[in-house]
C-alpha cells in the first residue's frame, strides 16, 4: 500500500529563488547534500534506484540555509560542512539508553583521552559521567585537553517500552463522526467520555481510538482535515462540550441560553434528520458564541488557581497560540498575509499587539485549558470503565502552513518546503501534502524541545499516542514549493534521537505508541520501531504474503507488536470492501485508472480470497456460532436473531485478526452497524464530503450514540471480540 492522503486544494503559484546550480559539480554538490542528511537518490522498489534532480538537491539545502546559489558556493560550503565535523567534539544531542544493556553513546566514548565531563541533570543535580543518570534531557558539557569545550543536549530513555499485559481489543472512531441527542451538530469531549464509559463497561473494550483533535485553522470555510491543524500542540475548542463546563450553569442570561441550544437543535437535526453534512464552521461559531457568555461567568477561588496553574506550565507556547488566535481574529488566519512586523512572534509589535489584545488572548487561553480539562476527564472516564489503555489520541504528521505553530515556530520549520510522498507504482506523480516540515538541525540544536512539549502536552490525556506516518521520524520526501512533488528528495532526521524522546514521554507518562507504518517503508524502520516498544498498524486487506506466493497472510504469520484492524479512516469500510461499493464509489467520481470491469473483477477476486481464507479456517459461521458452514446457516431466510450474510463476513474478518498474534485488535466502528462510506477518499478534495459524514448505517441513515449503544448487530460483533471461538 501506498501513502494515501486526501487530495489538497490547488496551492500558490510560488516561484523559487534563483538558487539553482545545474552547472555545479555533482560530486560536490551530492557530497554537500549526504553531509546535510538530504538523500541523494532512493529506492521506491527494492530493485529501483532513482536519483535526486540537482534541483530537489539545492532547494532543499537552500531551506537548510546552505549556500549553494553558485558552484563556488557550492564548493565552499562543502569545505566549511566537513571542517565543522571533523572538529566539533559532540553533536548538538546525544542518546544514551538506560537499562542493564545501555552504553555510553559513541560520540562520548570517542572523545580525545582526558576529556572532563559535567552533567547537569533535569533534576538538578551535578554528574562527572554518563554511567547511571535518570531519565531526561540533560545538559552535558565536554572540556578537551586542548581547552575545545563542546555542550549537548544528553536524551536518557528507557531501552524500550513495557509491553502491555495481554491483548486488548478496542474502537476507532472520527470523534466529528459520532453525535449524540446532546452533541451540537458533531461529536464532541463529552461523546467521547460517554462512547469510552459504555465501550469498556458493556463490551469490555481495552481503548477507542479518535482522529487528531488538534487545534483547526479558523475561518470559513475551515479546512476539515483533521490531519492538517493550525496547532499539533493545543486541543481544538470545537470538541468542547460546553454544557460540561461547570461556568455554564451559572450563565445569567438564559434567554441567549436557550436561543443557542434552539440553534444547536437544529444543527444537530441537519445531520441527523435531513441528510445534511456536519458543518464544524456553523457548530465552531455557535460553541464560540456559548463560551463567550461561560467566560463572563468568574472562576471559582480553586478553578482560578487551576487555570493559573495551566498558564505558568504552559508558558510560551500557550501565549503563543493565544496571540496567533487573536491576531487571526483581525488579520485573517494566514499569517503569511499579515502587517510585516507582525509575521514574527517575537517582534516588538506583536508584543504591543498582544497587549492590546489581552482579553482575546486570555479567551483563548482559557479555550485551551478548558478543553485540555475535558480531554483530561475522557480519559479518566475510560480507565475508570475498566479500559487497560482508554483513549488513543492521533498525532498528525505536520501542521498547515497558515497556522498557529508553523508561525510560532517559524525557526523550527524548512522555509519553502512541504512534507509528501515520491513516486511510486500507485502515484506516478508523487504526492504534496501541504504541510511545512521541521528542520532536523533546528531541532537537534534545540534538544528536540518543540518535540518532547509537544509529546508531553499529548500523553496527560492519552493512555496510548498513534503517530500518523510514523517513517516520518526517520525521514520525510520535502516538496520544494511550486514545483511538483518529483522534484522533491527525503531529508533525514535523527531517528535514535527522535524515538528516544518518544519513549522518554511515553515512558513517563505510563502511555503505549502505536506507528501507522503503512506504505512506502524504507528497511529496518519497523524493525528498529519494535526495538523500541512501538507497535505498528496491520490493516487485514494489505497483509499478504508479498515476498512469497501473494496470498493472504495466515493468521499466525502476522507480526504480534502491531495494532491490527480491517479498515482505516481512509480506505473503504469493511462492508463496502465485501460488496465492492468502493470501486462504484470511485468510478461515479472518476478516479479509476482502468475500465470498470478491470476494476470490479480485481476487487472481486481479492475480496473472494479473503472470504475462502475465512471459510478454510472455519470462521465465517452461522448465527449460532456453532460450527456449520455460513451457506448452511443461510438456507432460506435468515432467523430474526441471525445475522445477515454481510454481517456474518465481517464478524468472520474480525475473528480472523483475533486468530492473529496481535497485541490490539481494532474495530472500525462504522463496521458495527454496516456504514458504507469512508470518512476520507484520497485523491479527492471537493467531489467528496471528506471529513464531513456521520457514522451512518448500511441505508446512509445517521446512527447516533445511543443507536450504537442500542444495537444488537454492535452488540453481536462486540460479542466476537469478547468471545473470538464462540
Amino acid at each position: 500500500m501506498t501513502e494515501r492522503r486526501s487530495a489538497e486544494p490547488p496551492s500558490e503559484d510560488a516561484s523559487s529563488e534563483d538558487v539553482l546550480v545545474e552547472d555545479a559539480p555533482s560530486e560536490a554538490l551530492s557530497r554537500l547534500a549526504e553531509l546535510h542528511g538530504v538523500a541523494t537518490s532512493f529506492r521506491p522498489s527494492p530493485d529501483v534506484t532513482v536519483r535526486a534532480s540537482v534541483t530537489a538537491l539545492t532547494l532543499a539545502l537552500t531551506a537548510l540555509d546552505v549556500d549553494v546559489r553558485t558552484p563556488e558556493a557550492v564548493r565552499r560550503a562543502l569545505t566549511a560542512r566537513e571542517h565543522a565535523l571533523r572538529e566539533r567534539l559532540l553533536p548538538p544531542t546525544l542518546v544514551c539508553w538506560s537499562g542493564p544493556d545501555g552504553a555510553p553513546p559513541d560520540a562520548v566514548t570517542a572523545l580525545p583521552p582526558g576529556t572532563r565531563l559535567r552533567i547537569e541533570t533535569e533534576q538538578g543535580e551535578t554528574r562527572a559521567g554518563v554511567d547511571r543518570l535518570p531519565p531526561g534531557v540533560h545538559r552535558l558539557t565536554a572540556t578537551a585537553p586542548d581547552g575545545r569545550t563542546a555542550v549537548a543536549h544528553l536524551v536518557v530513555a528507557p531501552a524500550r517500552l513495557p509491553t502491555a499485559a495481554g491483548r486488548s481489543h478496542g474502537l476507532l472512531v472520527q470523534l466529528y463522526s459520532l453525535l449524540s441527542h446532546r452533541s451540537w451538530g458533531m461529536g464532541d469531549l463529552g461523546d467521547l467520555a460517554e462512547l469510552a464509559g459504555w465501550a469498556g463497561r458493556t463490551l469490555g473494550s481495552g481503548f477507542v481510538q479518535v482522529n487528531p483533535l488538534h487545534a483547526a485553522v479558523p475561518g470559513a470555510p475551515t479546512d476539515p482535515s483533521p490531519y492538517r491543524p493550525s496547532s499539533r500542540r493545543f486541543p481544538d475548542p470545537a470538541h468542547l462540550r460546553v454544557e460540561d463546563i461547570p461556568e455554564y450553569a451559572r450563565i445569567e442570561d438564559h434567554a441567549r441560553v436557550r436561543a443557542l441550544l434552539e440553534r444547536a437543535a437544529r444543527l444537530r437535526e441537519t445531520v441527523l434528520e435531513k441528510d445534511g453534512l456536519i458543518d464544524r464552521d456553523a457548530v465552531w461559531e455557535l460553541k464560540r458564541e456559548a463560551l463567550e457568555l461561560v467566560r463572563e461567568v468568574p472562576l471559582g477561588p480553586g478553578r482560578r488557581a487551576a487555570y493559573a496553574d495551566f498558564l505558568a506550565e504552559e508558558g510560551e507556547a500557550l501565549r503563543d497560540h493565544a496571540t496567533w488566535c487573536a491576531l487571526a481574529e483581525v488579520h485573517g488566519s494566514d499569517w503569511r498575509g499579515w502587517p510585516a512586523a507582525l509575521r514574527d512572534p517575537r517582534s516588538a509589535e506583536t508584543a504591543r499587539a498582544r497587549e492590546e489584545l489581552a482579553d482575546r488572548v486570555d479567551f483563548h487561553s482559557l479555550l485551551a485549558w478548558l478543553t485540555d480539562a475535558q480531554l483530561t476527564a475522557a480519559q479518566r472516564t475510560a480507565r475508570e470503565a475498566g479500559m487497560p489503555v482508554g483513549i488513543v489520541h492521533d498525532l498528525a504528521v505536520g501542521v498547515h502552513p497558515e497556522g498557529a505553530d508553523a508561525w510560532a515556530q517559524q525557526e523550527y520549520f524548512a522555509a519553502g518546503m512541504s512534507v509528501g510522498a515520491p513516486p511510486d507504482a500507485f502515484n506516478a506523480r508523487g504526492q504534496d501534502w501541504g504541510l511545512p516540515p521541521w528542520r532536523p538541525d533546528r531541532l537537534a540544536e534545540s534538544g528536540y524541545t518543540p518535540y518532547r512539549r509537544l509529546l508531553k502536552a499529548l500523553f496527560r490525556y492519552a493512555g496510548a499516542l498513534r503517530i500518523d506516518h510514523v517513517m516520518g521520524l526517520f525521514r520525510l520526501w520535502w516538496v520544494p514549493r511550486g514545483h511538483l512533488p518529483t522534484d522533491g528528495t527525503y531529508v533525514r532526521y535523527d531517528a535514535e534521537a527522535m524515538l528516544a524522546i518518544l519513549v522518554l514521554e511515553a515512558s513517563r507518562a505510563g502511555a503505549q505508541v502505536i506507528g501507522e507504518d503503512l506504505g512506502t517503508v524504507e528497511p529496518g524502520v519497523r524493525e528498529a520501531l519494535r526495538a523500541r516498544g512501538v507497535l505498528g498498524t496491520s490493516v487485514l486487506w494489505f497483509e499478504r504474503d508479498w515476498e512469497g506466493d501473494g496470498h493472504p497472510l495466515p493468521p499466525d504469520r502476522w507480526r504480534a507488536d502491531c495494532l491490527a484492524t480491517a479498515t482505516t479512516h481512509d480506505l473503504p469500510s469493511t462492508a463496502a470492501r465485501l460488496t465492492g461499493e468502493h470501486v462504484e464509489l470511485r468510478y461515479r467520481l472518476g478516479l479509476l485508472t482502468r475500465s470498470l470491469e478491470e476494476e470490479r473483477a480485481e476487487a472481486a477476486a481479492d475480496t473472494a480470497e479473503w472470504l475462502e481464507v475465512l471459510t478454510r479456517l472455519g470462521l465465517l459461521r452461522g448465527a449460532d456460532g456453532g460450527p456449520g458452514t455460513f451457506q448452511e446457516a443461510l438456507e432460506g431466510e435468515p432467523a430474526p436473531d441471525e445475522p445477515s450474510r454481510e454481517e456474518a463476513e465481517i464478524q468472520a474478518v474480525h475473528r480472523f485478526l483475533l486468530r492473529t498474534p496481535a497485541r490490539m485488535v481494532g474495530l472500525w466502528l462504522p463496521d458495527a452497524v454496516g456504514d458504507r462510506r469512508p470518512q476520507n477518499l484520497p485523491g479527492t478534495w471537493d467531489q467528496y464530503p471528506n471529513w464531513r459524514l456521520p457514522v451512518a448505517d448500511a441505508d446512509g441513515r445517521p446512527v447516533t450514540l445511543e443507536d450504537l449503544a442500542a444495537s444488537p448487530r454492535l452488540r453481536a460483533l462486540a460479542e466476537v471480540l469478547r468471545r473470538p471461538d464462540a
